[in-house]
């Protein structure tokens, strides 16, 4: 990974994916990464997305978010075409609704997690993320800890069920928090567990974040780069989480923002300015110039 130097000097280096490979098509996390602090998508960074549209190349969201949660920033950002949400364990098409994949973690997986984990940390709420993203069902309890912004759903519509019910069907992301011990915490409880059949990931929302094992941004982006036609080495991508690690490592060239996790910063060929500062658009400015 380069250092992080003059934005200028740093980003310079990024005129290809990969050395030799132009740029066919950008992936990019959300929160942290394109949207502002506010959650919004600046004048510049539109303008940086409509340039790289307008010079043919496929820009897609790669997010933990649902669709519910993206469609709320689709039309700021210009997102039309495919994105992938959930961590990378569904594809979708925004304008066609076309679903590319989706992968699911199974009711017993699911049932063995709350039930060992639960053992070791007693009171934690769950909810199941299901059919595209669209059906939330939460535990009784969720709600009163869960705030607007956690899922871009008001608390008051989440329901209240058994967690039973919450374990009772397949689970495109299985969502775990607790009224006062951190995700890190209940992160790192969790991966003493055996990980057959799961994968967990923190995305800097405050829970922790389970999808089907083997699933990540990256598994996700392959999928879709395959369907595309798209090489890896073709590949620009954006991130600042843990759960962009992969993504970031996969791409033909990853590039992480200065406010990133220091396993994101690892994991990157390079680092461009913070989402404070458009970095995503300096990037972009510059791939484009060339």
């Amino acid at each position: 990974m380069s250092t992080v130097a003059d934005p200028a000097e740093r980003d310079s280096t990024a005129t290809s994916a990969a050395s030799g490979s132009p740029v066919r098509l950008i992936a990019t996390d959300l929160d942290g990464t394109l949207l502002d602090p506010s959650g919004h998508v600046t004048a510049r960074t539109r303008a940086a997305l409509d340039a790289a549209h307008a010079a043919g190349i496929v820009v897609v969201p790669v997010t933990a978010r649902q669709p519910i949660g993206l469609r709320a920033i689709a039309a700021e950002a210009g997102f039309e075409g495919w994105a992938l949400c959930g961590n990378g364990a569904y594809g979708i098409h925004l304008g066609t609704h076309e679903l590319l994949f989706a992968s699911e973690i199974a009711v017993p997986v699911q049932q063995r997690i709350a039930r060992e984990l639960g053992e070791r940390v007693p009171d934690l709420l769950f909810a199941s993320v299901r059919e595209g993203g669209e059906v939330f069902v939460a535990q009784d309890g969720y709600a009163a800890v869960a705030t607007l912004s956690d899922h871009k759903r008001d608390p008051r519509t989440m329901g209240a069920v058994p967690l039973a019910d919450v374990l009772a069907a397949p689970s495109l992301k299985l969502v775990i928090r607790h009224a006062t011990i951190s995700p890190a915490e209940i992160f790192a409880v969790l991966g003493t567990l055996d990980q057959a059949g799961f994968a967990a990931t923190l995305s800097g929302a405050p829970f922790v974040e389970v999808m089907a094992e083997g699933v990540t941004k990256a598994t996700g982006l392959a999928q879709l780069c395959a369907r595309l036609g798209i090489d890896r080495t073709e590949v620009l991508a954006f991130g600042d989480a843990l759960n962009d690690v992969e993504l970031l490592g996969w791409a033909g060239r990853g590039i992480a923002m200065a406010n990133a996790e220091p396993e994101a910063l690892a994991a990157a060929d390079e680092v461009t300015t913070s989402n404070t500062a458009d970095g995503v658009a300096v990037v972009l400015e510059r791939v484009l110039a060339d």
